[in-house]
C-alpha cells in the first residue's frame, strides 16, 4: 500500500506502509558498502574518473571536519553524535543526487548508519530507522568484502582488521533487512571491479 509521494529536489519518492518503494530516481542511486579498508572508496574514485557522479563517505568526512575543529562527534568520543552527523551528511548527499540524470555512486548510504550503531551495541533511534526505510537506493547494493592484502589503518581509520570484518558482516545483515539485493565485489584490480559494477547498470 502506497501512503503518498513527495519530492526531493527534482525527483519523486513514494512511501509504503513498510518500506520506501523504488522509483526511477532512487534506482539511479548506487551504493557501494562494506568494511573499512576494502577498496570501496578507491573504486568510487575510479568511477568518478570515468565520469560518474559520486558522494563522499559520511564517516570519513565527519571525522575530518571534527578533527579540524576540535569537535567531539567522533566514533571514539561520542558515537551517538557521530551517527547523527553522518545521517545529516547522507541525507544531504541524497538531496544533491536527486538533481542528477546519470547514475550516482554512493560511498555508503543511510543503512550504514544503522549497521554502525548495531555494531557498537547502541540502540537505533526511530528517526534513523525511518530514514533508512524512506530514502531508498538502487535495489542492488555492491558490497566490498574484507581484503587483508590491501587493508591499512590511518588517522581516520583506526579499526583493527577484525573490526573491519565485523563491520562488513553488520552491513550485510543491515542491507538485507531493508530489502536490498547484495552483490559482492570481486577481489580484483580496480579496473576489473569498475567493469563489474558498470556491467550491472546496462
Amino acid at each position: 500500500m502506497t501512503l503518498g509521494t513527495f519530492r526531493i529536489g527534482n525527483g519523486r519518492f513514494c512511501v509504503t506502509a513498510g518500506v520506501g518503494c523504488m522509483t526511477p530516481e532512487s534506482e539511479r542511486f548506487v551504493v557501494i558498502t562494506g568494511g573499512p579498508g576494502s577498496g570501496k572508496s578507491t573504486l568510487i574514485d575510479h568511477l568518478q574518473g570515468m565520469g560518474y557522479p559520486r558522494s563522499v563517505e559520511a564517516g570519513r568526512g565527519v571525522i575530518q571536519d571534527q578533527m579540524a575543529i576540535g569537535g567531539s562527534a567522533l566514533p571514539w568520543a561520542d558515537p551517538v553524535l557521530f551517527a547523527e552527523l553522518m545521517l545529516c551528511w547522507e541525507l544531504r548527499s541524497y538531496r544533491m543526487a536527486a538533481g542528477r540524470a546519470a547514475p550516482v555512486f554512493f560511498d555508503r548510504g543511510v543503512p550504514d548508519i544503522v549497521g554502525y550503531l548495531r555494531l557498537e551495541g547502541l540502540p537505533v533511534p526511530d528517526h534513523i530507522h525511518a530514514a533508512a526505510k524512506t530514502f531508498r537506493y538502487h535495489h542492488r547494493v555492491f558490497v566490498a568484502p574484507p581484503w587483508p592484502e590491501i587493508y591499512e589503518q590511518d588517522s581516520e581509520r583506526q579499526q583493527s582488521y577484525d573490526q573491519a570484518e565485523r563491520t562488513y558482516e553488520s552491513m550485510i545483515a543491515t542491507y538485507t533487512a531493508y530489502g536490498y539485493e547484495l552483490v559482492h565485489l570481486p577481489l580484483a584490480p580496480i579496473a576489473e571491479r569498475a567493469r563489474f559494477v558498470t556491467g550491472f547498470l546496462r
